[in-house]
């Protein structure tokens, strides 16, 4: 599996961004699909993960509540809709896929990684 993360961008506290992750290769809809960030001298960290049914999705205490979490199996697509974003969330975000369809929060449990697309949110 193939992924390839966009739409990160520059954004004032407070506005919205949506994360694009467009998958290729073996099946999309098998797997399911989360999203990480890292912050310059942090840790990789969980924000969400999604099943591949797209019926169950899971998020950090940090963005619950601001971020969403969807997938499109027929677009190869997973998307991490962020609104009311605060400075903290300034990352490198990644999406990631798990082929035993989980909803782990450590990076180690998935299996294919997408480069990054860097958020900076201004205060």
């Amino acid at each position: 599996v193939q992924l390839q993360a966009s739409g990160g961008g520059l954004v004032q506290a407070g506005g919205s961004l949506r994360l694009s992750c467009a998958a290729s290769g073996r099946t999309f809809s098998s797997y399911s699909m989360g999203w990480f960030r890292q912050a310059p001298g942090k840790e990789r960290e969980f924000v969400a993960a999604i099943k591949w049914s797209g019926g169950s999705a899971y998020y950090a205490d940090s963005v619950k509540g601001r971020f969403t979490i969807s997938r499109d199996n027929a677009k190869n697509t997973v998307f991490l809709q962020m609104n009311s974003l605060k400075p903290e969330d300034t990352a490198v975000y990644y999406c990631a896929a798990d082929s035993s369809d989980g909803l782990g929060r450590l990076p180690i449990l998935y299996d294919y990684w997408g480069q990054g697309t860097l958020v900076t949110v201004s205060s």
